[in-house]
């Protein structure tokens, strides 16, 4: 990566995330947000560099390829991954499926040119830390670096009023909130048990919920804990006797 002259950007907030091994405070006693960036085109890979080109924010990977980001992303466990849907052979959201279970400690951001809202809620079912689309100035792609650093959910206010219009729009069909309520369950395993009665897949309840698959898995694991039961069908059913 070229080094740039001293730009004006937004000073860096207080981060609370966990540098990934190997990661060494730089010469002004910084451990930067490891950065790697997935992308087919190389005039994307330069502007994002060059964007990200600050004290807190190292670039430490690039790839054009999914295949290459796979074993890129496993040898070098970055903080953050930005990776791009279009990419040859395997898109971004397939790989996202199959890297994030690899990788929990690594927060995957899409950055795309699409700003299809079904792209968006099927990215974030499969675990993205969030959807950011190419249009979005330097300042605001460092906002949302250092907020999914600190656990936010890295998405512009558009997307962020979609999702909250598909969460509602969920809860009005009846798959969120209502309906019986099991003592000793938090609400959003209420949530994931009232869905599972109704026959829904995970991926259909990550999508409702906007929640990863592997999310789901969890909360159905405590459910099945919290009830005594080994199955999915007898929590379903202590569900319906609670109705």
């Amino acid at each position: 990566m070229s080094v740039q002259e001293p730009r004006s950007v937004p000073a860096p907030s207080p981060t609370t995330w966990t540098p990934a091994p190997g990661s060494r405070p730089n010469e002004l006693g910084l451990t930067p947000l490891r950065v790697m960036l997935v992308d087919d085109h190389a005039l994307v890979r330069s502007a994002v560099s060059q964007a990200i080109d600050v004290q807190d924010v190292e670039l430490v990977a690039e790839a054009a390829t999914a295949e290459d980001a796979f074993a890129l992303a496993l040898a070098v466990r970055p903080d953050i991954m930005l990776l791009d849907i279009d990419l040859p052979g395997m898109n971004g959201i397939q790989m996202l499926e199959e890297l994030a279970p690899r990788l929990p400690d690594t927060k995957i951001v899409m950055l795309t040119v699409s700003d299809s809202e079904r792209d968006m809620l099927e990215a974030l079912a499969r675990g993205a830390a969030g959807y950011l689309t190419k249009d979005l100035s330097p300042e605001a792609l460092l906002r949302a670096l250092r907020g999914a650093a600190r656990g936010e959910l890295a998405m512009s206010r558009r997307f962020s009023a979609r999702a909250m219009r598909h969460f509602v729009e969920a809860a009005r069909k009846g798959r969120i909130g209502g309906g019986g309520i099991i003592e000793g369950l938090s609400p959003r395993e209420n949530d994931v048990l009232r869905m599972l009665a109704d026959g829904l897949t995970d991926k259909e309840i990550a999508t409702a919920l906007i929640i990863s698959p592997r999310t789901v898995e969890t909360h159905v694991s405590n459910i099945l804990h919290k009830l005594d039961v080994r199955k999915r069908a007898e929590a379903a059913q202590r569900y319906r006797e609670s109705l």
